[in-house]
């Protein structure tokens, strides 16, 4: 028996990197999974090798009319809900004396206001339905502020507050919320902003405690502990995956 058997999980950010990660993952584990990306290609090609556990629905976490029809998509051809993944996510460096206010506006808007929208859409339908699980992807940058990042780790600080508020407010209607605080994650998003090989960004993380970058799989291994029942006492929590480096 797999630890997800008959649930069906919604995951954003899922066309690749940790989302892509989670939802093979979650399949494996038994679930079946909608996955929500504005990278349309990639996230057909995810859902299309998942078979008829997987399902594509074009989504911008930032619209609030797409997560209406996600979570209309998900029902219609799933018949429930029972979890979510907020993982959705950019990055975007600039010093804070020389960022634009929509650089700012469009961090904050994708990582805060996209987890928000989540939270809230696919909630109203947790609580008419049998409660659930919702799992936001915040950062270590959530903890410790980072260089150049004043958008990004504002957004993960946000998610820390927004995740524990929803979870007072959502515990009655048995719907847990926690947090994951993933460290540096081999993923295309950090790729681009530098070091383009496993070797090289292991170099960089060579000074955390394990000595080096995390993989998806390690993330998407937490978030399945969350989403499933194994973590049926646990909500308004943070969950820290950084190999060490808050130590």
């Amino acid at each position: 028996m797999g630890k997800l058997d008959g649930k069906v999980v919604l995951i954003t950010g899922a066309a690749r990197g940790q989302g892509e990660a989670e939802a093979r993952l979650f399949v494996d584990e038994g679930a079946n999974v909608v996955l929500g990306d504005i990278l349309d290609a990639e996230g057909k090609a995810v859902a299309e090798s998942l078979g008829g556990a997987g399902l594509y629905q074009h989504l911008d976490v930032t619209a609030p009319d797409d997560w209406d029809s996600f979570v209309a998509v998900a029902v219609e051809r799933f018949g429930r809900i029972d979890g979510l993944v907020n993982n959705a996510g950019i990055l975007f460096l600039k010093p804070l004396l020389e960022m634009d206010v929509d650089d700012y506006r469009r961090v904050i808007d994708v990582n805060l206001v996209g987890c928000f929208l989540g939270i809230q859409t696919v909630g109203r339908e947790l609580r008419d339905g049998d409660g659930g699980s919702i799992v936001n992807v915040s950062s270590t940058a959530g903890f410790q502020a980072v260089p150049a990042a004043s958008a990004y780790v504002s957004s993960k600080f946000g998610m820390r507050g927004l995740t524990r508020t929803a979870a007072l407010e959502l515990g009655g209607h048995r719907i847990r919320v926690n947090s994951i605080h993933p460290g540096g994650v081999d993923t295309e998003m950090i790729r681009s902003f530098g070091e383009r090989t496993t070797a090289e960004m292991d170099s960089v993380h060579s000074r955390v405690p394990l000595g080096r970058i995390g993989q998806p799989i390690e993330i998407a291994r937490l978030a399945l502990f969350l989403i499933s029942d194994d973590a049926s006492y646990c909500t308004g929590s943070e969950f820290v995956a950084d190999g060490g480096l808050l130590v």
